[in-house]
Formats: structure tokens, C-alpha cells, sequence
């Protein structure tokens, strides 16, 4: 790679540390179906996906009778009301490399599979929104991923060549998407009993402190004022 120009990120479990978050937001609407998900499930099964995609898999496997959209709004307005008190923790390194590579005059976009209303208020409880040019979100596009629509919007609105970009991501089915639309992508992730699934990716990290001393001997950005 050469003259890299900018950096896309995946948001929930890349950036911020919210599997967690989502992990008790879909337990509490579960406990009143009599269902309750493991942290293993979510993340094996569950994390990473959009929100749609989640609702319908949970109430197919737990054969949950209600209606598809009223199960959505309920999950998302719970999400969203709980993020009025609690904030997210930024995942260990994530604000020293994106203000580096920010002063660095790097281009940094987010891609993610989370709402718009969503992203909005966690950038505003936790300052990131200033760093970040262009978000593209599930709302913005008609396939989530592992489809490639997110990313192709994103370098397409940002005109610049997919060369230049690399990914970071945190699933299987971010990476997914992030190859499928012909980006570098590199895979940060600290449980190293998921790198397998991960091995898709171009590079795996166990944190983004890594990622950044790669991408420093790799001179993929100039090294002056380290």
C-alpha cells in the first residue's frame, strides 16, 4: 500500500467497548420471553450484526410471537434510552490512534451497522464525532454488512480510491464486508479464541497500540513527529 489517505472503522466493538452494552439491552427485552442469551452466544452468533438482522434470528430460534418491527423499535428505544445515562467505554488505545492519525491529516470515516440516532448520541457523551469526516450507518444503505454496500458508499463519498483506505474491523462479518468491497482490512481483537474466524483479514491485532506500530515500521504514513 502506498500513499494511505484514510482510515475506516467499524464502531461497535473496534472503537467503542458496547458489545457488552448490547449484550444486557437484548437480555432485558428477552426476560420478558422467558430468554436469556450467554455473553458467548452474543458474540458468537449475534455481535456485529444490524440490529434487523438480530431481532428476526432471535425470534426465529426462540420462536418469540410478536410482531418484527414493534421487536425492533423496542430494542432500539430501550438501546437508546440507556445511553442517556450510561456511557461507553472507548476500546484500550482507540483515542490516542485516532487522534495520531487524525494530526497526522489522515481522513477517518466510521462504517457501521448501528442507527444513525444511535452513533450521534454516543459521539456526543463521548467527544469523537470532531475527528471522524463522513459516518456511514445501517441507515444509509439497503445491505448491511458482510455485504460490501457500506464501504463502496463510504470510499465513494469520500472520492478516494479504495488503495488508499484500510479498514478496521472486529467480526467476521465486518471483514467480510471489507474485503468483499476490495479494502485493506485489518482485525483488531483482543480474544484470541476468535482469531480464526477472523483470518479473512490482511493483519490481526490484539489492540489498535499494535496496529499503529505496524503501520509506523510498514511506513505506510510518513514517520517525522511520532
Amino acid at each position: 500500500m502506498k500513499n494511505l489517505k484514510a482510515i475506516l472503522f467499524d464502531l461497535d466493538g473496534t472503537l467503542i467497548d458496547s458489545e457488552y452494552f448490547h449484550y444486557e439491552c437484548w437480555n432485558e427485552i428477552l426476560e420478558e420471553y422467558n430468554v436469556a442469551l450467554t455473553f458467548a452466544d452474543w458474540l458468537k452468533n449475534y455481535a456485529g450484526m444490524p440490529l434487523p438482522v438480530n431481532a428476526k434470528s432471535l425470534m426465529e430460534k426462540h420462536q418469540i410471537k410478536t410482531n418484527l418491527n414493534d421487536f425492533i423499535a423496542m430494542r432500539e428505544n430501550l438501546f437508546l434510552e440507556r445511553l442517556k445515562t450510561k456511557d461507553i467505554s472507548l476500546m484500550p488505545y482507540a483515542l490516542e490512534f485516532i487522534q495520531f492519525f487524525h494530526n497526522k491529516g489522515l481522513i477517518l470515516s466510521i462504517v457501521t451497522a448501528s442507527s444513525r440516532q444511535e452513533v450521534e448520541l454516543i459521539f456526543d457523551r463521548n467527544g469523537l464525532r470532531k475527528y471522524f469526516s463522513l459516518i456511514i450507518t445501517r441507515t444509509d444503505v439497503d445491505k448491511s454488512k458482510p455485504d460490501p454496500e457500506s464501504y463502496n458508499i463510504c470510499c465513494k463519498e469520500l472520492n478516494i480510491s479504495k488503495e488508499q483506505c484500510i479498514v478496521f474491523e472486529d467480526t467476521e462479518n465486518g471483514i467480510k464486508s471489507a474485503v468483499a468491497a476490495g479494502i485493506t482490512c485489518y482485525a483488531i481483537q483482543s480474544n484470541v479464541t476468535e482469531h480464526a474466524r477472523l483470518s479473512l483479514a490482511d493483519k490481526l491485532f490484539l489492540n489498535l497500540n499494535e496496529a499503529k506500530k505496524y503501520m509506523l515500521k510498514s511506513q505506510l504514513i510518513a514517520l517525522a513527529d511520532n
